[in-house]
């Protein structure tokens, strides 16, 4: 994890940083930089609004289909998977800002079947991104971020794509901290952050840690498999919960996910299902 941080505050440097002289949101980020993202429900706009505010952006793009996923949860699902299986992507109304004069896109998208939305898959199509630092950011109902990196550094071969930050829709609450730590650590804005421990071995859960677990995941409408074991972790706002479930698919073959939990320090503090990886 540090290496790949090391590594991230390299690139950047690569490619022109500077310091804006800011002393609350000080940045060593590219000199031209823009935000650009596309929301379904609000959480990844709340996430691109708090992005510009911390680096100090004015510019943000938001990404407008002509024909809006405007339709019930079900008329959505059914039409993403349509235009998945089909390999139809949305057609986009004009952005009216030349993406061309900036040095760093930051890439915001809703994750979608495991993967960023249409709407993105069709920007990053239409768009020459060649030669450009992208920083993707996500919301998800319960993971993807992983997979959809993977998938822009294959849709994107001359960008370069740095690791992502990505936050649950439930919890977009806590993005503001997150993302502080998120650009401190990858050497976008200058300032301290904590360097968070590894999780320790994982060990045979007990029945305190599958409480922990069902009271974190209970929620979710869909199963995420059955806590075997865990490792954990100590951190200065609490414990952290690195779960290994195992489940089955719709074929019915076993399937493993990795599932992390935190729990806060304050009194009452309730534990939080914030990412799954399958």
């Amino acid at each position: 994890m540090k290496k790949s941080m090391t590594m991230f505050a390299v690139l950047l440097a690569l490619v022109g940083c500077k310091s804006t002289g800011k002393k609350a949101t000080e940045t060593v980020q590219p000199r031209k930089s823009v935000i650009v993202y596309y929301s379904q429900t609000g959480g990844t706009e709340k996430a691109a609004k708090e992005f510009a505010k911390q680096l100090g952006l004015d510019t943000l793009i938001k990404i407008e289909v002509e024909n809006p996923y405007d339709g019930t949860y079900d008329e959505t699902i059914e039409r993403c998977m349509k235009e998945m299986e089909t390999g139809e992507i949305p057609a986009l109304k004009s952005q009216g800002v030349d993406v061309a004069a900036y040095d760093t896109v930051y890439l915001g998208y809703p994750i979608w079947f495991g993967t960023y939305a249409p709407p993105v898959k069709a920007f990053v199509k239409e768009v020459n991104l060649d030669g450009k630092v992208i920083v993707p950011f996500c919301a998800f109902g319960s993971g993807g971020r992983f997979s959809a990196e993977a998938d822009l550094k294959a849709a994107l071969p001359n960008s370069t794509i740095l690791p992502s930050y990505g936050v649950r829709a439930k919890r977009i609450d806590k993005a503001p901290a997150e993302i502080t730590r998120f650009l401190i650590l990858s050497g976008i804005l200058k300032g301290e952050a904590e360097q968070l421990p590894e999780y320790s071995q994982q060990q045979k859960v007990t029945p305190e840690d599958v409480a922990v677990f069902n009271a974190a995941c209970g929620d979710y409408p869909k199963p995420l498999g059955t806590p075997v074991t865990v490792g954990k972790r100590e951190t200065s706002n609490g414990t952290d919960y690195q779960f290994v479930a195992k489940s089955k698919d719709r074929e019915g073959k076993d399937m493993t996910a990795t599932i992390y939990v935190t729990v806060g320090k304050e009194e009452g503090s309730q534990p939080e299902f914030t990412e799954v990886v399958r």
